[in-house]
């Protein structure tokens, strides 16, 4: 009988072609020698499965296993952009405000380039922004990224519940995945991407003490240089990589965690601060994002404050840009059922632009 008949395998194509494809990937990925080794030794067995024909669910499990493997970037690291000129262009372009926090960022790559120039990596601590959801640290870590022409990844962990989410868990185990810190690497496609851990102090209080566990590993440069991932069973050296750490309050993080971060605290936004944000960063982007030409909305100065203060005090920016998307919104709708404009927002006709 044709072995390929019998095949389990979730791919319309035959094994034989599955096999072949998964040896030119893995001639092609440059794993270290010892991974290379063992990867080897799976694939001979691997034949050795397709020649008697017997196909089960687990030659599957074991060519997903394998495509990861070589799809991780063991060996790739990607070019940083070591401008200290260019990086203050973009934080400056992203953020208003935030003197302090951005020296202190200039100050972090600055030490960065200074080690590189003689061949170094920088030892430094993992930059933490604690604040008000919606007081910009997200977006400060993207523009981090941004700055050194680095990919961002982030692991959100508001909710996450065990460690084996991060570390990944044993093939033993049939529904078995790789950890998100990994299947981090293999989207960013280098070695040395931004990784954002965000909301640290959001993990489940069950699993709290597990989890901090493992960051102290991820965060440590002693020890992330072969992080063990239970899924692939190999060490990956993760000491390229940059983490940038977010929380709302550092009251649920652990004290050896804690020991790694500098803490940075973002700070409250005033209403004429919040005013200029909304004015000159916010509309502008949501005016792109809809295609609607700038020079067909006017927003009158009176009313920002009825913009950036609907409902009362908010010291952060995130409801801020919620309204104006929104009302950004409403203006697409009345140009796509035939308005003209220029649209004017005025003191008596911004509610309806607010209203939800």
């Amino acid at each position: 009988m044709d072995p390929t008949a019998q095949t389990t395998t979730t791919t319309t194509q035959p094994p034989n072609k599955i096999l072949e494809n998964l040896k030119v990937k893995i001639a092609a990925a440059n794993l270290p020698p010892d991974v290379a080794e063992k990867i080897h030794d799976e694939m001979t067995r691997l034949e050795l499965v397709f020649k008697t024909g017997q196909f089960t669910v687990e030659f599957d499990r074991q060519i997903n296993y394998l495509n990861f493997i070589t799809e991780l970037p063991w060996n790739k690291a990607g070019q940083d952009i070591l401008d200290l000129n260019r990086a203050k262009q973009v934080l400056d372009k992203n953020h208003f405000g935030l003197e302090i926090i951005k020296g202190r960022i200039l100050e972090f790559l600055s030490v960065m380039i200074l080690n590189h120039m003689k061949g170094q990596v920088a030892k430094q601590p993992i930059l933490a922004f604690v604040g008000l959801v919606g007081s910009g640290k997200t977006s400060i870590a993207y523009s981090i990224a941004e700055a050194l022409g680095r990919p961002i990844i982030r692991i959100p962990f508001g909710g996450l519940g065990s460690a084996l989410q991060l570390r990944g868990e044993s093939r033993v185990k049939t529904e078995a995945e790789p950890g998100l810190v990994l299947r981090a690497l293999k989207r960013a496609q280098v070695k040395n991407p931004v990784i954002l851990l965000d909301e640290l102090d959001r993990v489940t209080e069950s699993a709290r003490a597990d989890i901090m566990g493992v960051l102290v590993e991820l965060l440590d440069p002693e020890q992330n240089m072969s992080f063990l991932d239970h899924y692939v069973n190999f060490p990956f050296d993760l000491s390229q990589v940059l983490f940038v750490a977010t929380a709302n309050n550092t009251g649920n993080i652990a004290t050896a965690v804690m020991d790694r971060l500098e803490l940075i605290e973002m700070p409250f936004y005033t209403d004429e601060q919040k005013v200029v944000i909304g004015r000159d960063y916010i509309l502008p982007e949501a005016l792109k994002s809809a295609a609607i030409d700038p020079r067909f909305v006017q927003i009158v100065p009176q009313v920002w404050l009825n913009i950036v203060r609907p409902l009362g005090f908010d010291g952060g920016i995130r409801s801020l840009k919620r309204h104006i998307v929104n009302m950004v919104g409403k203006i697409a709708r009345q140009l796509v059922e035939g308005a003209k404009g220029p649209f004017i927002i005025n003191e008596q006709n911004v509610q309806q632009y607010l209203a939800t």
